[in-house]
């Protein structure tokens, strides 16, 4: 962080922050020492974490900001490897989706199409019946 501007340091907070509840284990996981209700008191300023970390471990300031950091970096790129590995299985559930669509459509196309009001009898009385079920529940 030396040789840093302000708004980069600022913005680095900003992060620290908003991905704070999910780097909490992986910070409990280094520092088994931290109470766990004195880190989740600080609130994800990264001030409090850096000044309760080096309270508890000795270490100065600026190498935990340096731990800290990797911590983010490391947590960054194991999402970024989630999100490539689910790629292949977006891919197939589009292709399953497109199947069904193909094979399923014309089977209910058909006999909506040759009997309508039949169709929407059958939806309405199933709209009615589902709603008077969820209604029923919250006047108890």
């Amino acid at each position: 962080m030396i040789g840093e501007s302000p708004q980069s340091n600022g913005r680095f907070e900003l992060h620290f922050r908003e991905r704070f509840e999910s780097l909490l284990p992986t910070i409990r996981e280094r520092w088994p020492d931290l109470a766990e209700h004195t880190l989740e008191a600080t609130r994800g300023s990264m001030d409090e974490v850096v000044r309760l970390i080096e309270q508890n471990t000795g270490l100065t300031p600026q190498g935990v900001r340096e731990q800290l950091e990797e911590l983010m970096h490391s947590a960054g790129e194991g999402g970024r490897h989630l999100a490539d590995s689910l790629d292949p299985l977006e891919q197939q559930l589009e292709q399953l989706l497109d199947e069904l669509n193909t094979t399923l459509r014309p089977r209910i196309e058909q006999p909506v199409r040759q009997r309508p009001l039949l169709a929407v009898g059958v939806a309405l009385g199933v709209g009615v019946l589902i709603g008077s079920l969820l209604s029923g529940g919250r006047r108890s």
